[in-house]
């Protein structure tokens, strides 16, 4: 008799269970769209961001420890440490290793600029596009026009096999009077070596005042055949936390269980202190502007859109607190005539809210799978790749449909607790 009861209803009101139902699911698809997108936006943010350079900066132990006590740099005759390239390899090797987008090593020197013989000038040896085979047996193309990609670059990138090829920057093209073409040469204590000038490049930073040769160059030029100054890391990673402050600042103070968390998370503290274990005398530090920054933009992206989901709720629930309460009103002489005939406000409470659920459930399965698609249409539209489908969306979206449909229809209930029979029933 209760099913039936609750079949005719949704038949004979089924306008305004459509309504319920829509508004149902209207709330349940951007839920399900900004749910997904929020738990896979960390990835995806990181990656955008990963085109404006590196977050981790790779020096020897030496120089680092100069640098901080100091502010003594590399190529100034003190802090002239080294790391070898032969272990560059090993950072692809590290427990976060599909976390490392890119990475490249820089050998600077200071040379003198033969034609302007107008003193020293800073001149840095890097991978272009180098193509490193890996300890893993595994190959990885690597290097600074990656890194770099949003540099401006009037002529062309440099490859790693051009041998008489260099790239200037626009401050040190500006004020030496260089222009694409030219001919360069740098002079050091063992000799010179001319170069033409193939590229010309706006960084906006430091770099802006130096020139670039592929590395190998470089070692050639200094006699410093597989050395490094420092590598530049870009890797994705997740924003700090207390834990992880704790471990930038001395690992040794966690607990067992604190170390595996932190060694296991993908926090830049936990990745600097894999990159130190594989490569010698090496001490990895956050570029703490760039990694801090991530942080923020992924929190307040992530905050935007939980803000968006429950206003969404909110305004579901208020719309099916407006559809159900003039449905509960039409119905009134019915559920006047029920308790007349000895139906308990509990029963008759349960009927409405049955009807609601059941449309609660109908609408939000119809929401779900829209929401997929939103969530598609987001991550192709803002990121250029389909958003990844999260599993344990499906229960946080079902119990939130249906805390939704309880909380809308309270005013209705409290609505048909108040109503007399015997008035309703007499029209008053």
């Amino acid at each position: 008799m209760f099913w039936r009861m609750v079949r005719g209803a949704l038949f004979r009101q089924k306008g305004k269970m459509l309504m319920v139902a829509f508004t149902i699911a209207l709330g349940a698809s951007l839920t399900t769209a900004m749910l997904n997108v929020m738990l896979d936006v960390g990835d995806k943010v990181n990656q955008e961001l990963k085109t404006y350079g590196a977050n981790i900066n790779v020096l020897p132990r030496g120089a680092s420890l100069l640098d901080d006590l100091y502010g003594v740099n590399e190529g100034s005759g003190v802090s002239d440490k080294y790391l070898n390239e032969a272990e560059l390899g090993n950072i692809k090797t590290i427990f976060w290793a599909f976390n490392i987008v890119d990475f490249t090593p820089y050998l600077n020197a200071r040379v003198r600029l033969v034609p302007a013989g107008a003193g020293d000038v800073k001149l840095a040896g890097t991978w272009f596009n180098h193509h490193l085979e890996l300890p893993t047996g595994e190959a990885l193309d690597t290097g600074m026009r990656n890194l770099k990609s949003w540099w401006d670059v009037r002529g062309r990138w440099l490859r790693d096999d051009d041998i008489n090829a260099v790239m200037a920057g626009e401050a040190a093209a500006k004020k030496y009077g260089l222009k694409l073409g030219d001919r360069v040469g740098f002079q050091t204590g063992t000799g010179s070596r001319e170069f033409i000038l193939e590229g010309i490049f706006s960084a906006g930073g430091d770099e802006d005042d130096a020139f670039y040769l592929p590395l190998a160059n470089v070692q050639e030029l200094t006699e410093k055949q597989g050395l490094v100054s420092r590598v530049e890391v870009s890797a994705l990673t997740t924003p700090d936390n207390e834990l992880s402050r704790r471990a930038a600042q001395d690992p040794k103070t966690l607990s067992i269980k604190e170390w595996e968390t932190w060694y296991c998370t993908a926090y830049v503290s936990a990745i600097c202190y894999q990159i130190d274990e594989v490569v010698s005398n090496a001490v990895s530090k956050p570029i703490r502007q760039v990694a801090e920054s991530e942080g923020a933009i992924l929190e307040k992206t992530q905050l935007l859109m939980l803000l968006i989901t429950i206003l969404s709720l909110a305004g579901s629930a208020l719309g099916i607190s407006n559809l159900v309460t003039a449905a509960v009103m039409e119905r009134s002489g019915e559920i006047g005539l029920l308790k007349a005939v000895g139906a308990r406000d509990g029963a008759v409470s349960c009927l409405v809210l049955t009807e609601v659920l059941i449309t609660g459930i109908a609408g939000g399965a119809v929401g779900y799978i829209a929401g997929l698609g939103f969530a598609r249409i987001i991550g192709q539209t803002v990121f250029g790749s389909p958003i990844d489908i999260k599993l344990m969306v499906i229960p946080i979206t079902a119990v939130l449909v249906l805390l939704v449909a309880l909380a809308g229809s309270i005013p209705s209930i409290r609505l048909l607790l108040s109503l007399r029979p015997a008035e309703v029933l007499h029209g008053r």
